[in-house]
């Protein structure tokens, strides 16, 4: 078994939603998607967000989502940045 679980990643990336409004997160894949980002950026240079007990990027990238540190970004709001950082994935 995987930890953290899918469900428990998708609860910490939708905590800052608010009542009524639609999730950031809502499947499997977009937490997949999000970390191998992620993942990607720490195998290019990033340095990590977090002092990461694993070594693999994406176990980094992981912790790195469950713990806060890195917020997913909704399609809306990525689209209205133009330069990502290291905290978005």
């Amino acid at each position: 078994m995987l930890h953290p679980s899918y469900s428990d990643l998708m609860k910490v990336v939708n905590s800052d939603v608010e009542t009524g409004e639609a999730p950031i997160v809502n499947s499997r894949y977009s937490i997949v998607l999000a970390t191998s980002k992620r993942a990607r950026q720490i195998v290019n240079g990033s340095s990590p967000l977090i002092h990461p007990k694993g070594r693999k990027p994406l176990s980094i990238a992981v912790e790195e989502l469950n713990s806060g540190e890195m917020k997913i970004l909704g399609t809306e709001e990525e689209e209205g940045s133009e330069d990502t950082e290291n905290t978005e994935a």
